[in-house]
């Protein structure tokens, strides 16, 4: 049916065969990151709870590289470390005033919350690369579909006045060649618009984790430096 088609619709398949090849693609591609995602960071939330030292968390983060919600801890853990180095700590330089030891206090959480939240925006940024293009597929390809089928079945009509007979013989063939276009969108269409939809439900359960998980991390150094102003 392909090679009896007209150029038009046999360019038209085409296209479809190349936008399915691609989506397929980010579907198996964005399932495997997603899956892993999903598995990575539920052992390292696990190991967060459990653990007292942030040090021997963030040597577990970097284990589970596949978890996005260790790599934001692994973010805000340098972004610690280095305020720790460079003076704007969470415990206080011997010498400094009360107002000062307080106002880098402050400064120290205002740079890890903005760490957190850059880290956040970088890694749904990551895991919704590429899923637009499904979206893409899912709206146009059921019109290149019907562009093709229209096309094909005009020149049916175009071969009927050409031979002057309209029986089924004539019409069949061409109008069948030309409906195998729509149904080819359809084909491409339908799984990318299933994907995109389970692909974007999944992302926002990622995304709420992220944000708890900000949360709780901040709640967590907050308590600390409540607690080294006490001390």
């Amino acid at each position: 049916m392909f090679m009896n088609a007209g150029l038009m619709v046999q360019l038209v398949l085409i296209t479809l065969c190349i936008f399915s090849i691609v989506s397929w693609a980010i579907v198996i591609n964005k399932y495997r990151y997603l899956k892993r995602a999903f598995s990575d960071s539920a052992l390292f939330i696990d190991y967060f709870w459990k653990s007292e030292d942030f040090s021997e968390v963030f040597a577990k983060a970097k284990l589970l590289s596949g978890s996005p919600v260790a790599r934001v801890f692994g973010i805000a853990y340098l972004e610690l470390k280095k305020l720790n180095r460079s003076g704007l700590s969470l415990k206080s330089k011997s010498g400094l005033n009360d107002n000062l030891v307080m106002y880098n206090k402050i400064g120290a959480m205002d740079n890890i919350k903005r760490a957190l939240r850059r880290s956040i925006t970088t890694e749904i940024t990551k895991m919704t690369q590429k899923v637009p293009f499904l979206a893409t597929t899912g709206s146009i390809t059921p019109f290149i579909g019907l562009f093709g089928t229209v096309w094909g079945i005009m020149n049916s009509f175009h071969g009927i006045g050409k031979r002057g007979s309209a029986s089924l013989a004539v019409v069949a063939p061409g109008i069948s060649e030309a409906l195998i276009a729509t149904a080819m969108g359809l084909a491409v269409a339908i799984p990318a618009v299933i994907a995109f939809n389970y692909f974007n439900q999944k992302i926002r359960v990622i995304e709420s984790e992220l944000n708890s998980f900000s949360a709780d991390l901040l709640n967590i150094i907050e308590r600390d430096v409540l607690r080294s102003k006490g001390e």
